[in-house]
């Protein structure tokens, strides 16, 4: 197993054990090497490729794109690191045909990520799969069926469940450190910037744009899109919510051992650069309040980055007992009078706020599914499971801030009670590009 004594500390963490990919061919085993696809290469992508190329004994051998020039350029930055060259791949599809590939990571846009990993495993592969898991709750349920029916290992990429410091706070809460935890508050801050007005043309050369939409109904090409700006439009994005608050939700509901909140409630506003085409909220406060009482609540602020405690983004734990603070990096205990009792900081550190969000942990994340595949644990630090609740948790905001009310859910499914919030359950498709288990 993985732990953080072999990662050296530092932005561009290493294995202390590594070696360079073209060693692999030379030791023995070789030919048990994993080898590794990577579909969207342009943003998340690029921290995938570095995880995996950490790990003994694993090759990222196939990049996957559908923008031939960044496909190009990450492909020369990949070799000129000592990597053998990836083959580069246009259309997914023909790279699932490969008996040569184990594995695939996801880290295209949001509105591909159930339709890919779906696929994947129906082609007999292991999938890491970026978060949100899909565009619409209803994905990941047929994510649960597909992953049951194949068997295939699929790990969510919600990488602070692998965190040994994270799972030490576990450790605490569990033994009664804190007493009962009765309330979470989770944030994140950045200063995004204006997306501008955009207008309708024709797509780059370099970038076919019926395949990047994909799954999604067919639409005119618009300037101001691609590569990042389209989490901010409802047909492909998912927000800020499912962009980032997948990660706190996670924690904080993990560690309070919590699955479906009793009602869903969202106070959202664009405050920031209203004239431009940004279509959802850039500040919005979710609050999740479960049967017993206990809350978990959400401060989203995508353009003022006021940090919290000296953080851009975390988790604080309330208790009857003391408190605690975690993020990615570490986490400090107080006591009741917010006194400090004790901090960790995390070995190996891991970027927060930036849009690659590169570090350690991923290469801890990576390594546990590496791990469970070749059967040196059985247990996946995110299976699908876990990571549906958290991404529904998110999805369930969204709907509660487009329909302008407070969701009762039940409690064992997570599904609104109102129609209104049922139709946003799920969503439509370009004929012959469904999602469907």
């Amino acid at each position: 197993m993985l732990n953080r004594r072999t990662v050296i500390k530092g932005a561009g963490a290493t294995l202390g054990m590594a070696m360079s990919a073209r060693s692999y061919a030379r030791i023995k085993g070789a030919n048990d090497r994993l080898r590794v696809a990577v579909i969207g290469v342009n943003g998340r992508g690029q921290a995938h490729m570095s995880a995996f190329t950490k790990l003994p004994n694993v090759a990222v051998t196939h990049l996957v794109d559908v923008d031939s020039k960044v496909l190009a350029k990450r492909a020369g930055e990949f070799a000129a690191k000592g990597n053998p060259a990836p083959e580069t791949v246009h259309d997914y599809r023909r790279m699932l045909e490969s008996k040569a590939i184990d594995v695939v990571t996801v880290a295209t846009p949001d509105h591909w990520h159930a339709k890919l990993a779906i696929d994947a495993m129906d082609a007999g592969k292991h999938v890491y799969l970026e978060k949100p898991i899909g565009m619409v709750p209803a994905e990941g349920e047929a994510l649960i069926a597909v992953q049951a029916r194949t068997g295939r290992h699929l790990q969510v990429g919600n990488q602070q469940r692998s965190s040994q410091e994270t799972r030490q706070l576990a450790d605490l809460i569990r033994a009664g450190e804190l007493g009962e935890i009765y309330e979470a508050q989770t944030w994140y801050a950045n200063n995004r910037v204006s997306i501008g007005r955009g207008h309708e043309m024709a797509p780059p050369a370099h970038l076919d744009w019926d395949l990047w939409q994909g799954p999604r109904p067919r639409g005119p090409y618009r300037s101001n899109l691609v590569p990042y700006n389209w989490h901010w439009f409802w047909k492909y994005g998912t927000g800020e919510t499912c962009n980032n608050a997948m990660h706190e939700l996670d924690v904080a509901r993990w560690l309070m051992g919590l699955t479906y909140p009793k009602t869903v409630s969202a106070r959202g506003s664009r405050r920031f650069y209203r004239g431009d085409d940004w279509e959802m909220y850039d500040t919005l406060a979710l609050d999740l309040v479960y049967a017993d009482g206990r809350t978990i609540r959400w401060d989203g602020n995508s353009c003022n980055g006021m940090e919290r405690y000296g953080r851009g983004r975390g988790v604080l734990f309330l208790g009857t007992k003391g408190s605690a603070i975690v993020d990615r990096n570490g986490f400090e205990l107080f006591d009741l009078a917010g006194k400090p009792l004790r901090k960790v900081v995390a070995a190996a550190s891991s970027e927060t706020t930036g849009t690659v969000g590169e570090g350690a942990l991923d290469v801890y994340h990576a390594g546990n599914l590496v791990d469970v595949i070749r059967g040196r644990t059985n247990a996946l630090a995110s299976p699908i499971r876990e990571g549906h609740i958290s991404t529904t948790l998110c999805h369930l905001g969204n709907i509660a801030y487009r329909t302008g009310s407070v969701l009762t859910l039940d409690a064992t499914t997570g599904r609104p009670s109102s129609p209104e919030g049922m139709k946003l359950w799920s969503v439509d498709y370009e004929p012959g590009w469904e999602v469907k288990a």
